[in-house]
């Protein structure tokens, strides 16, 4: 409808208004701050204009009231100045996908003042040894997967030589990283399933209130195969590639693949003896070995060398009695019995062999208390304590992989502590409490797995001045007198693995058809597996992705400033855009996590708070503080909050505009009906009023 023409005193009362808005829009520590180009005139004359003049002032009166207010709520502390800190950032050099990742993360810090400074490892064991040192501030990590979190992962944050021992050594009293592990080690041996869900939330509670590290995303494993190949099916764990299922739909059963290693691109399987560690890979080793039991969906432990298992209290632990499996023969024609399983126990779990350096990093080797075998096929277990990983941690590629009893040193009758299967390299093992323990290596590569090692091609090249040796192609054969052997005719018969320089080279070569598949996590870069899941190479190209399996996470050392304080460390995890930098480097394969652990993993499906999510305003207040030496606030405390007091005047500002609402449209309806609120202080006649009307029209 036609609007009166603006008075004198409304143009007076819009441009009060227009100063009010202009106050909260420009205030530094306004709570709520409306958009810049938002002008008062278009927010409120239109309302304004609806009204009676007398409805008009009241309205007037409350919204400078609400105006006024905005203006008088300031934020726990303003944004100043950014306390300027330094950082060391440690890297393997020439993984593409984290350095991509590392150069977001070092952009997003900057935002709130933090320099960082990158320092890269040509190889993982220097980058393990700084890591392990403490020797950094940030250093990318991931969680184990299944089968091993959160127990065994949980576990080696007492381990020297684990990345965490150094990340949680500064942790200040009660939490200390002594009291945590005391609480691992409790959980642990306990039986009942409910009272150990509520020590795993005391665990995980703890430790994300102590902001140890930026939890950044749910990882998923990418294979891809060109079409000629089908039915491959996902695995359950990182680097187990289940080859055993692909079939041969047109051309050669012999198929040539590159698998993702620990490094990322493939660059040899290491040893490949199912005792040690380093240089040795994941999936050859659980090709070639087998262990008494398996990891199956949704954790279930399923039958391998054993076929049945019993378990029974004994004494303070527990007796485990496993039927093995018969008619099982290794690759190299040795019978499988129970002296075999034995003789790998006693080798793999001898001396020091149990201590945190070497197989101690989880539970199981200090639990064993004794093996025997009842018969051909029975082979006996006792542990110290009722510990409930037992079977889980059996189910692990290594060390408890079976291995054939002639590639020991000295065949079935080796000695565990002169002859010892642990890498030459190793050398004598001394750990206090233990007897001493020779390693003396193996002398072949002979298990009872679906694959059979069959050669690899190698040779010396030069790099940065050094003679190294590289491997170029390893083949392998099927097992095709394994307990589960498939009769299918399709089957793949040989795998060939081939070495190439770059994610770059292993993409053209699928898309030229050289190469019939590519396996693991940084093999690809990210958009190139999305380039293959494209429409323009679904009909060439198979993409299989795992659901997350296991977290991204950069670790911040406790115990080295400016990391070892926790203020820091929430101003670190707020500032990092993690949907931002998956969606821009990992071609939104992966996913933003706010915890330590896979909410699928077991006991880990809690809802953690504070969360640790993307919020720049909280890093802005946490590492900007209003001046240099404000007073913390005592570490427990969420000091990125607004004071209960401004809260307070939110809430009173929310009535005040309900009122305010409510006001208006009931006055409205009474001006519309004839019937105002407010009546003029002065009565005209009707008569008079049309006389004083006519008299204007004539004039």
């Amino acid at each position: 409808p036609q609007q009166p023409q603006q008075t004198a005193t409304d143009a007076s009362v819009n441009a009060g208004l227009d100063a009010l808005y202009l106050a909260v829009l420009t205030a530094d520590d306004a709570v709520v701050a409306l958009p810049p180009s938002t002008s008062a005139l278009t927010l409120t004359r239109p309302i304004v204009n609806m009204l009676g003049s007398s409805s008009r002032k009241m309205a007037i009166a409350i919204a400078a009231a609400l105006a006024l207010a905005l203006c008088a709520v300031p934020t726990a502390r303003g944004q100043g100045d950014c306390n300027e800190l330094q950082l060391d950032f440690i890297m393997i050099d020439g993984d593409a996908t984290l350095q991509a990742l590392e150069d977001d993360i070092v952009a997003d810090l900057a935002e709130i003042g933090v320099t960082v400074t990158t320092r890269l490892y040509d190889n993982k064991t220097k980058f393990n040894n700084a890591m392990t040192s403490g020797d950094f501030h940030l250093a990318f990590s991931e969680t184990w997967g299944p089968p091993y979190d959160p127990h065994s992962y949980a576990a080696s944050w007492s381990t020297p030589d684990e990345a965490y021992y150094a990340a949680l050594s500064g942790l200040p009293e009660p939490n200390t990283q002594e009291a945590i592990a005391d609480m691992v080690a409790e959980v642990l041996t306990t039986t009942a399933t409910a009272e150990r869900q509520e020590q795993w939330a005391d665990i995980l509670t703890t430790l994300h209130s102590q902001a140890t590290e930026i939890p950044f995303s749910g990882k998923s494993i990418p294979a891809v195969f060109r079409n000629r190949l089908s039915g491959y099916v996902n695995g359950l764990q990182q680097f187990e590639y289940r080859i055993d299922t692909l079939r041969v739909v047109t051309g050669s059963k012999n198929i040539t693949l590159v698998p993702a290693g620990q490094g990322g691109l493939f660059n040899g399987v290491g040893r490949m003896d199912p005792h040690s560690y380093r240089p040795n890979e994941f999936y050859p080793v659980q090709w070639v070995y087998e262990g008494l039991v398996k990891y199956g969906p949704d954790g279930a432990i399923l039958p391998a060398l054993a076929t049945s298992w019993d378990v029974e209290a004994a004494g303070d632990g527990q007796k485990y009695t496993f039927h093995l499996r018969e008619g099982v023969t290794f690759h190299d024609g040795a019978d499988f019995d129970c002296s075999v399983v034995k003789l790998n126990f006693d080798h793999f779990f001898a001396g020091g062999l149990v201590s945190p350096d070497y197989h101690g990093w989880y539970g199981l080797p200090g639990q064993v208390s004794s093996t025997e075998c009842e018969s051909d096929f029975v082979f006996v277990l006792y542990t110290a304590d009722n510990y409930y990983p037992t079977l889980q941690e059996l189910t692990y590629t290594r060390p408890t992989g079976i291995l054939s009893p002639n590639a020991f040193v000295g065949g079935a009758a080796s000695d565990p502590y002169t002859q010892n299967s642990c890498p030459v390299g190793w050398g004598t093992i001394v750990a206090d409490g233990y007897p001493d323990v020779t390693c003396a290596g193996i002398t072949q590569i002979s298990g009872t797995g679906k694959w059979k090692f069959i050669s690899q091609d190698t040779e010396t090249v030069t790099v940065d001045g050094e003679e190294q040796t590289q491997t170029n192609t390893v083949l392998f054969e099927r097992n095709a007198n394994h307990w589960d052997a498939s009769t299918d005719p399709s089957v793949v018969e040989f795998v060939t693995l081939v070495r190439y320089d770059s994610h770059e080279d292993v993409k053209n070569a699928l898309l030229e058809g050289t190469l019939d598949g590519a396996v693991g996590d940084g093999v690809l870069d990210p958009e190139d597996v999305a380039l293959f899941q494209s429409a323009e190479h679904e009909a060439t190209f198979n993409v299989h992705v795992t659901d997350p399996m296991q977290n991204r996470i950069i670790i911040m050392n406790t115990a080295k400033a400016p990391t070892d304080d926790i203020d820091v460390r929430r101003a670190l995890i707020h500032a990092v855009n993690k949907a931002a930098i998956i969606d821009r480097e990992l071609a939104g394969l992966d996913r933003p996590v706010d915890a330590l652990f896979p909410k699928n993993a077991p006991y880990c499906d809690l809802d953690l708070t504070p969360r640790a999510d993307y919020d720049l305003q909280k890093a802005l207040f946490l590492n900007c503080p209003e001046t240099p030496n404000d007073e913390e606030d005592d570490d427990d405390d969420d000091n990125d909050n607004i004071s209960t007091a401004g809260v307070a005047v939110i809430v009173i500002m929310g009535v005040l505009l309900a009122v305010f609402v409510g006001v208006f449209f009931y006055m409205r309806k009474r001006e519309i009906s004839g019937e105002p609120i407010f009546q003029p202080l002065m009565q005209h006649d009707p008569d008079t009023k049309r006389d004083e009307q006519k008299a204007h029209d004539e004039a």
